[in-house]
Formats: structure tokens, C-alpha cells, sequence
């Protein structure tokens, strides 16, 4: 694994010359290192083009890392720098947050050409902002704003690394904490995931065992789609409960899930309206199977405690429908791509022919892509489109049935 970093996050006005280099804290206390050489270069210069450490990682992998602190050999040997952009895995752009003329210039002049660099390849980018800020609410008058010693805010390095496609991380000191756990982990995140792509399969756990002095990512299966049927099985955080229209029974589920999946519950839950549909069979269905009720008193199941907010309640008036809605639930909370699963289970449970055929032509059309038919082929295939159009990450970072906010740093 090839790692390739720029930029020198020592900061040019502090008394502290002794400062440790971020590659430095990361590889050096490592009895990994087997080397430390200074490029071709240094004999002919007072300070190395870059210096080179090499180490080993996931047991029996090499690392190779290139520190270029200075950032002269964008403009000195194009021809090496765009080598070393090359033939990197990973890019590790560093400043201090307390040198603003460096960050400016190296937002003004080297920025748009590791951009062009990077034009012809897909590396991922991580750029470290080191060190605690002297000055965390600078003075906002022109004589301070155009002080060379103002920081680097937050969001100046952020807009950078959006600039870049890059991963943003602040590193206020250069101990264990940031370096092995925080910068550490997501650099090991990059170097598993480079190797994925380069053997072109998961390496197996046990061959993750360097020392104890080097983060590792451990392989360990997600949990993830099962947490999230449980979510349904355990009616935790429930926030809509369907009911046939006797109030017999009660099923729960959760809003966000059901609209990830389908662009009916999305206008039943009022996360778009009929206009935004564009099709007039899913607005048709949806007003045809269900009945969102806001007022009047319902039956609730309890779960060891008070709900915060009731759930919604949501007549189904189909109750054929309504008897196999558990089974059409879990095959929304399983990924909604095991069809052949969920004719199995309402045959299983119906018997009549052509009250299995009612309800799957209506599970069609609840997963129907506005504006196209829906077949059981484009059912099978739904899991496939939800990760481009109608999954859970349009609902990230949006208050559209957000239940929680994170405040971030204030």
C-alpha cells in the first residue's frame, strides 16, 4: 500500500521546533519500521524532497509512505510529483490550523493541481488539519482578517475537502488519542479497502494481526439488516400502526423505512404530495388501500414504557391485504428483493389463487417506479434501484422525519 502525504503541519511562528511530524507519530514508535531513507535528492539539498518510511501492516503487508513537507516540488519536478500522485492508495494532505498564509497558498496554488493530478485516477484524499487554534474566534476587523497568524477555521477546511471529494479530520494534538485511534483508524479504513480492490477479495481476519502499535481495521461481518429487521420484529421506536378496519389487530412499523422503499408511503406519510408522484395508479392505490386517521382514540400495543409522540394510525381497508401486511412488512425491512420469499409466505397463508394474485399485483404497485410498470423481474431488482433513487440516505442530514438532531462542535 502506497501512501503519499503533503503539506508540513508544523506551524512556521511557533517556538516549538521540535515538533513530531504526523508520519512520523503514526509510524515512528512502531518496531514495524524497517527503514527511514531520504529521497535521491537530499544529498544535493539541505531539506529532502521527501522522506520515505516503510512498514508492514495486516500482518505481512508493506507499507510505503512518502512525506513531502514541502510543497515547492509541484513547482521544482512536476514529473515526480505526478508520479508519486500516480502511483499512490492513499493521499494524506496536512497543515497546521494556526499558518493561514500556508493554507491559502496551498488552497490558491496546489490544491487545482493535485486536482488535475487526480483527474485520471480515484484515490481517496484525507486532509489533516494539526493542531489547537491560538486564536478560535478571530477578531472579524481587516486588520485582523488579514493577519498572516490568523487560523484556518472548521469550515475552511471543510470547504477543501469538498473541493477534493477528500475525508476532513481535526487533530488537535499529536498524541495517541488523534494519531492511532482517530487518524489511525480511518487510514487503515483506506488501506483494507485499497487492498480489497487490488487482490480483488476480502482478506480474512486472521491475517490481520500486526502489533498492537499499528491500527487495524478487524474484519467483522455487519449486523446491519438484521439490527434493522429486528427494528420491526421488537416494534422499537414504532411510529405508525396499521390496523384492519375493525381495530382487531395492530401492526407496527416506521415511517422512514417505508418510505425509503416505496414512493406510495411517501405521499401517505406526506413526504411528497400527489404533484411530485407523477403517476396517477400509485396516488389511486394508496387512497383506495389506506386510511391515515389523525384524531380519535385506537388500541396500542405498549412496549415496557409510554410512547413519546402516539404512533400514526393507518386504516388498511383491504383485508385480505391486511392479514399478509406482516409478511409484506418483512420483506420491506429484509431489502425488499426476496420475492419469490414473499409469494411463498401469502400463498402459504391464502391458499386462493386469485386473492394471492390481489394482494402481490398490490405490492407491485407499492413498490412501483413512478411512471413504469412493475413486474415481479422489476421487484426481484428493487434492492438495486433503492441504492439510486428511494433509499434510506435521502433521508440523511434532512428534518423530513428526523427524530434526532445532532449538534456537531456547537
Amino acid at each position: 500500500v502506497n501512501i503519499v502525504a503533503f503539506g508540513n503541519e508544523r506551524d512556521r511562528f511557533s517556538e516549538d521546533s521540535q515538533q513530531p511530524s504526523l508520519i512520523w507519530s503514526y509510524l515512528g514508535r512502531s518496531a514495524l519500521i524497517s527503514q527511514i531513507d531520504s529521497s535521491p535528492s537530499a544529498a544535493q539539498a539541505p531539506n529532502p524532497v521527501f522522506t520515505e518510511y516503510q512498514a508492514c501492516v495486516f500482518g505481512n503487508v508493506r507499507l510505503l509512505v512518502r512525506d513531502c513537507p514541502v510543497w515547492d516540488i509541484f513547482d521544482s519536478d512536476w514529473y515526480t510529483s505526478r508520479s508519486l500522485i500516480g502511483g499512490a492508495d492513499i493521499i494524506v494532505i496536512k497543515y497546521s490550523v494556526n499558518d493561514k498564509a500556508s493554507f491559502q497558498e496551498l488552497k490558491d496554488s496546489y490544491v487545482p493541481m493535485i486536482k488535475k493530478a487526480l483527474s485520471h485516477c480515484s484515490v481517496p484524499v484525507i486532509i489533516s488539519a494539526i493542531g489547537a487554534r491560538k486564536n478560535a474566534v478571530p477578531c472579524t476587523c481587516p486588520l485582523c482578517t488579514s493577519d498572516r497568524r490568523s487560523c484556518v477555521t472548521t469550515s475552511e477546511g471543510v470547504q477543501l475537502s469538498k473541493e477534493l471529494g477528500a475525508t476532513y479530520l481535526e487533530l488537535h494534538a499529536l498524541n495517541d488519542f488523534y494519531i492511532q485511534k482517530y487518524f489511525g483508524g480511518v487510514v487503515s479504513f483506506w488501506q483494507y479497502s485499497s487492498l480489497q480492490l487490488t487482490l480483488g477479495s476480502v482478506l480474512q481476519p486472521s491475517t490481520l494481526s500486526p502489533t498492537e502499535k499499528m491500527p487495524i481495521l478487524k474484519g467483522e461481518a455487519s449486523h446491519y439488516d438484521a439490527d434493522l429487521h429486528n427494528l420491526l420484529c421488537c416494534c422499537q421506536c414504532a411510529d405508525v400502526a396499521f390496523f384492519p378496519e375493525d381495530l382487531s389487530t395492530v401492526v407496527e412499523a416506521h415511517k422512514i423505512i417505508l418510505c425509503s422503499a416505496s414512493q406510495l408511503f411517501m405521499l401517505l406519510f406526506e413526504v411528497k404530495s400527489a404533484a411530485d408522484i407523477h403517476d396517477a395508479s400509485i396516488v389511486k392505490m394508496a387512497q383506495n388501500l389506506f386510511t391515515v386517521e389523525t384524531r380519535g382514540t385506537f388500541p396500542m400495543a405498549t412496549h415496557g414504557g409510554p410512547p413519546c409522540v402516539p404512533p400514526v394510525k393507518v386504516v388498511v381497508k383491504d383485508s385480505v391485504f391486511c392479514s399478509c401486511l406482516p409478511d409484506i412488512l418483512h420483506f420491506i425491512y429484509s431489502g425488499a428483493f426476496q420475492w419469490e420469499r414473499l409469494e411463498e409466505d401469502i400463498k402459504r397463508k391464502l391458499k386462493d389463487p386469485e386473492k394471492i394474485e390481489n394482494v402481490l399485483e398490490k405490492v407491485k404497485c407499492i413498490l412501483k417506479t413512478p411512471g413504469k410498470l412493475s413486474t415481479a423481474k422489476d421487484c426481484r431488482s428493487h434492492q438495486i434501484r433503492r441504492l439510486y433513487s428511494t433509499s434510506l440516505r435521502l433521508f440523511f442530514n434532512t428534518p423530513v422525519l428526523a427524530d434526532v438532531i445532532f449538534k456537531i462542535q456547537g
